[in-house]
Parts: C-alpha cells; sequence; structure tokens
C-alpha cells in the first residue's frame, strides 16, 4: 500500500513544525526547576478533515497542543494582626516566627521583613571598624 503522506512534508512541514514547537514546550518544561520532572507530560497532535460537497476535496486543518505539567506549589505564612481601626492586615512572615527578629551582612529586621537596624548607614556615617 502506498504511503497516503510523509508527515514531515505534510502542509509544507507545517505540521512537523507545530509537532517540534510543541515537543520544545515540553522539553522546557521539564528542565524547569519549578517543575516536577517525573510528571508526565504530552503533545498531541490533530489533523481535522472536512470535505466539501462534491466530495472532491477535504479541507484539513492540524493542530498540535501540549499539555505540561504545572509549577509546584510555594508555600510561605502570614502575621495576621489588626490595624488602628481595627480592620484585619497581614504580613509575610520573614523570621521563621511571629515576634522574632531576625539578620543578615545588613541588618537587623523585624519578623516581617521591615528593616530595624541598617548596618550599612552606621558603617558610612563615620562608624568604625
Amino acid at each position: 500500500m502506498p504511503k497516503l503522506v510523509d508527515l514531515n512534508t505534510f502542509a509544507n512541514g507545517g505540521l512537523a513544525e507545530k509537532f517540534d514547537d510543541e515537543l520544545k514546550k515540553v522539553l522546557e518544561n521539564i528542565a524547569d526547576p519549578n517543575t516536577d520532572p517525573t510528571k508526565v507530560r504530552s503533545v498531541t497532535v490533530t489533523v481535522s478533515l472536512k470535505g466539501d460537497k462534491n466530495r472532491e476535496l477535504a479541507a484539513t486543518t492540524i493542530r498540535a497542543t501540549s499539555k505540561l505539567a504545572p509549577y509546584e506549589d510555594v508555600e510561605t505564612q502570614i502575621v495576621l494582626d489588626r490595624d488602628s481601626k481595627g480592620r484585619v492586615i497581614g504580613k509575610e512572615l520573614k523570621s521563621g516566627s511571629p515576634g522574632q527578629t531576625y539578620f543578615d551582612e545588613e541588618g537587623v529586621y523585624e519578623d516581617t521583613g521591615e528593616k530595624i537596624v541598617d548596618f550599612r548607614k552606621q558603617k558610612t556615617n563615620g562608624g568604625s571598624n
């Protein structure tokens, strides 16, 4: 039986090009460190054909789609409080424990990440080392 179409040249190479584009998306998704590399991804190629009334031609549409793995969840904590009018407010907890300050090479921070002491300002304002 003779081959009906060559998938590499079908639609002037459009089918192969669309497949390659979706495959590239899948490979980039696997390589993305924000996704689970073991999740299954897929590429689907759909060839749709619709004949004319005389049954002489078939209008053909090619669609390629991919199903990617979602980004992995990122978790954090929000410290809840109330403002002076009693409305609930929240700020992201940066210290790991409510009410606990923390520091790095630049300064000392409240639990929500607001700087209390700036080590760099102290050095530039005549502080000695």
